[in-house]
């Protein structure tokens, strides 16, 4: 007959005072998580503080926005007298059209990874928990693509500003000319950062958004200035101005040749006040709406 089995002894255990201790400190609130998450977002717009194949395209693409205005400077400050040149050879409200292929892909390339990735990796519903509200985040990565395009655009129109003041050009008419242009430049980088904004958060694939984005720019001027000169060849202009609203570079454009009298880089500027106004009125529409759809979108994701 088996003897009976010894009973095991009962698990012992040690807890150890690892010195955990809870945050005491001053919580910030969701301001200073606001000036924080923005700041985070431009600088990743240009890899600063990533790694080097981060920053190959942002500064790349700001090297190539760069090179032309330092080549019209050049020429400006070296060859005026020779010339004869009494202003800029290119007008500050047409550069950015001039590079317009250069600044779309920049935002097509940086809307994605700001919108489209948080997305893919989830990494939203860690934003959204606490304390930042969805208004707030959607605002912030608007407001962080905005003023990395104006970045982009306006640092060649300072380049040639400075240029001309080398150049002896008269001190007033270039500030106010610069000034006008860096108007419109805040103005077109709203327009671009805010449908990229909304295109990037369709879609989790940055792929994809890139492409998308690049489309929505590229193809929308492309068609707008071609509707545009056939408007123009055929006595039609009011068809060509219809058309310059529907492409944010020919739409702020349009607006700067109606509050600033710019040169105009269309064939078919806004003609007349009432023309003017809604060149106006569609801005503020596509930068107000834009964040409208965002703030929908984000509405439905779920923390």
């Amino acid at each position: 007959m088996s003897s009976p089995p010894e009973p095991q002894a009962a698990p012992t255990g040690v807890i150890h005072d690892l010195g955990y201790r809870p945050y005491a400190g001053p919580r910030l609130g969701e301001r200073k998580v606001a000036e924080a998450f923005f700041l985070t977002g431009l600088r990743n717009t240009y890899g600063l503080g990533r790694s080097a194949r981060s920053k190959v395209l942002p500064m790349g693409l700001l090297g190539l926005m760069l090179l032309p205005a330092l080549i019209l400077v050049g020429v400006l400050v070296q060859a005026r007298n020779l010339l004869g040149l009494d202003e800029q050879i290119v007008a500050y409200s047409t550069y950015p059209l001039t590079t317009q292929v250069l600044i779309s892909v920049f935002v097509a390339a940086q809307a994605p990874a700001l919108i489209s990735r948080d997305l893919r990796f989830s990494t939203i519903t860690l934003y959204l928990a606490r304390p930042m509200r969805r208004s707030v985040y959607v605002l912030v990565r608007v407001a962080s693509l905005t003023v990395a395009t104006f970045v982009l655009i306006a640092a060649p129109l300072l380049l040639m500003y400075v240029g001309g003041l080398l150049a002896d050009l008269p001190f007033g008419r270039e500030t106010g000319r610069f000034l006008a242009a860096i108007v419109g430049a805040v103005l077109l980088s709203a327009c671009l950062a805010g449908p990229a904004a909304v295109v990037a958060a369709l879609t989790i694939r940055r792929g994809l958004a890139v492409a998308a984005v690049i489309v929505v720019l590229v193809v929308s001027y492309t068609v707008v200035a071609t509707i545009q000169g056939i408007s123009y060849d055929s006595g039609h202009e009011s068809v060509g101005e219809v058309a310059g609203l529907f492409s944010p570079y020919t739409l702020v454009n349009g607006v700067q040749v109606f509050l600033f009298d710019s040169p105009a880089a269309t064939r078919t500027p806004p003609d007349g006040t009432a023309m003017g106004v809604l060149y106006c009125v569609a801005t503020v529409l596509l930068v107000a709406g834009s964040i409208g759809i965002l703030m929908l979108r984000y509405r439905r994701i779920r923390t």
